[in-house]
């Protein structure tokens, strides 16, 4: 088989996704007659996550005192810097994974290392992001990562017969694959994604066809 390379990425523009929409008929219906088998429909992790539910005002949490203790130790910029999004973190991996990412966290520091507290705590909750800024009207809400993202990748495969991934990738250049139905093209999505397309603001366009070419069978 020839190298996967795509010969386009299509912004495809929805209508503002809600908890009360189902991701995968979201991408069946806006990708119908673009995306053909071989190709890859690309979704913004953060779209998943909203229409599962998981994007949260800060009012609707209740930080412990665990939380308003731990919240003081990430960087002012971090996504778990504030005492909501720290309540959250700790619900949704339990106190002691917390306490102990601090503990890994505070080695890393002495070793000049950093990322160990997600490491040890778990990768999902580099996937929180505190006060989004996303396109209204999840401006002010904190958005946690998806749930099952490989089970919605391939409910959208079965019903599209495309391929297809949930990514998180942000405008440095940094694309985190967290669903991919086909692994053979995972550097070909990661190099595509890497100028970040998707546009999770005005553009209202979280859903990206990478088209790929095809060589001389149709591959």
């Amino acid at each position: 088989m020839p190298p996967i390379t795509f010969a386009a990425k299509i912004p495809i523009r929805t209508h503002i996704i809600t908890e009360e929409d189902n991701i995968v008929e979201v991408a069946k219906q806006y990708t119908e007659g673009i995306a053909t088998s071989g190709d890859v429909i690309a979704l913004a992790e953060s779209v998943v996550a909203i229409s599962q539910g998981r994007a949260i005002l800060p009012e609707n949490v209740k930080p412990g005192w665990l939380a308003r203790f731990l919240c003081r130790f990430p960087g002012k910029s971090g996504s778990l810097a504030t005492p909501a999004a720290m309540q959250l973190a700790i619900q949704e991996v339990g106190r002691f994974r917390i306490l102990a990412g601090c503990a890994a966290a505070a080695i890393g520091k002495l070793l000049r290392r950093k990322g160990y507290f997600y490491i040890v705590a778990g990768r999902e909750l580099a996937l929180i992001d505190d006060i989004a800024g996303t396109m209204y009207p999840y401006e002010r809400h904190i958005v946690l990562g998806p749930r099952e993202p490989q089970k919605v990748v391939q409910e959208i495969k079965k019903a599209t017969g495309a391929e297809a991934v949930i990514a998180d990738v942000n405008d440095l250049g940094c694309v985190d694959i967290l669903g991919i139905t086909n692994k053979a093209y995972l550097e070909a999505v990661q190099e595509a994604l890497r100028d970040n397309p998707f546009g999770n603001e005005d553009e209202q366009t979280p859903i990206v066809v990478l088209k790929r070419v095809r060589g001389p069978k149709g591959y």
